[in-house]
């Protein structure tokens, strides 16, 4: 046997080592990524009756919400209401400018009236 026999046995074998060395590596990777499969699967059956608890959760949560928000457009239509009513009492020309223009003059008429039988 030569020197060419030798460097082809040594770079057999080399070769040898390097597909053992990749085959162990795609066998090892192979797994992994089924321990992956596995622990996804798992995520998923526990995730989704959690997420179906959510979704329960905040329709029921959101009921109550609605009524409430009812609630505070009818407030806040009574408060606008009571606004314009108490504007327009009080404004110029309203009633109660009216109401107190007749006070003062039969005030004032009173106390004429007073100062004449004094």
């Amino acid at each position: 046997m030569g020197p060419g026999g030798i460097a082809t046995i040594i770079a057999s074998c080399s070769l040898l080592v390097i597909a053992i060395a990749i085959s162990y590596a795609v066998i090892r990777i192979g797994r992994l990524i089924d321990e992956a499969k596995v622990s996804l699967k798992t995520v998923t059956d526990e995730t989704k009756p959690l997420i179906d608890e959510v979704t329960t959760t905040v329709k029921l949560v959101n009921g109550p919400l609605e009524s409430l928000n009812k609630i505070t457009k009818s407030a806040e239509n009574v408060s606008s209401k009571l606004s314009e009513v108490t504007s327009t009492f009080v404004g110029k020309g309203g009633p109660a400018v009216k109401v107190l223009g007749l006070l003062m003059s039969a005030a004032k008429y009173k106390q004429s009236h007073d100062k004449k039988k004094s």
